[in-house]
């Protein structure tokens, strides 16, 4: 990739933010950044429940991108956090229309990363029409096989985290990590689902960058956002049918995609990637080969940035 693509762009301000109501329950928190009247692309967080960061503005060009992006149901900002009721994939789409149309956007470029590719995959396929491509990280298909890695495949590659993971568990409930974590972290006692969420959230948080990084004091909307609906979500298989996102993948083959991959991603493991790139004809995989699966390592933050500087050309990626 050219010496010229930045890593990120300056840090900026939302032009204008608010809160939505999408339903009785949940309202969403969103933000607008960059040019008015730039190139619209819609930003998709990770988690679910992860919620959204400063850094994911700097992704684009504002000179030449307008971008919107929001919490989702139950995520950062929106409310009620951490809330599983009415919360789907389906009902997660629904809203992204309600934004579409809140900002009279026509058509937008797709961004999203780990569960956001996702989101982004089933976004699109839902709605084919509204986009313009796709710029992808962190493949998750939420599949059965993916959740089995994410939980029990931790112990091949990190022993001591998973050892410290499973400890808040019986020994008789060991054999199924999700169901006994499930139970905790969706209890009523506050006693009982924090130890569990924090737990959840330092268990993914530990294995997101291929070099050990310094650890962040813990976070009440973190770790309970990701708690709960990533336990949630990986407890549906993501509301799909089995391999949904790529049985419908010829939905969106017309359409651009750049895919972005950690080599030694251990939350989303490359083969998702790869099967991706095989199911959908013209697609560009990138795959990093010293990085794991976060968004700020300096290979993957170039790749995503290069890609949404080739997507500014409007044309198919090279």
């Amino acid at each position: 990739m050219p010496d010229t693509i930045p890593s990120l762009y300056p840090p900026i301000a939302p032009l204008r933010h608010g809160m939505l109501a999408v339903d009785g329950l949940h309202t969403i928190y969103w933000e607008e950044v960059g040019n008015p009247n730039g190139i619209p692309v819609l930003f998709l967080h990770g988690g679910p429940g992860a919620g959204l960061s400063p850094a994911h503005r700097r992704f684009f060009d504002p000179q030449q991108y307008r971008v919107i992006l929001f919490d989702q149901r139950g995520a950062g900002k929106s409310s009620p956090l951490g809330e599983c009721r009415n919360n789907t994939t389906q009902l997660l789409i629904a809203d992204i229309e309600r934004l579409r149309a809140m900002f009279g956007i026509g058509q937008w470029l797709v961004f999203g990363g780990s569960w956001g590719s996702t989101l982004a995959l089933a976004y699109g396929q839902a709605h084919p029409e509204r986009c313009l491509g796709f710029v992808l990280r962190g493949i998750f298909l939420c599949t059965q096989r993916e959740i089995d890695f994410f939980l029990d495949g931790a112990e091949w590659f990190h022993p001591d985290v998973y050892d410290e993971f499973v400890s808040q568990l019986p020994a008789e409930e060991r054999g199924d990590l999700l169901r006994a974590f499930v139970k905790r972290i969706m209890s009523d006692d506050p006693a009982v689902y924090w130890p569990a969420a924090r737990a959840w959230s330092r268990f993914e948080g530990r294995r997101v960058f291929l070099m050990p990084q310094p650890e962040e004091p813990p976070s009440d909307t973190l770790d309970l956002g990701v708690g709960r609906l990533e336990s949630h979500y990986m407890a549906n298989l993501g509301f799909f049918e089995p391999d949904q996102l790529l049985n419908n993948v010829d939905r969106i083959a017309h359409l651009p995609v750049v895919i972005v991959q950690g080599r030694y991603d251990v939350i989303c493991p490359p083969v998702s990637a790869w099967r991706l790139h095989k199911a959908w004809p013209g697609s560009v995989l990138k795959m990093i080969p010293d990085a794991g699966h976060g968004a700020m390592e300096t290979g993957i933050t170039r790749a995503l940035v290069g890609a949404t500087e080739q997507f500014k050309r409007l044309r198919h990626f090279e």
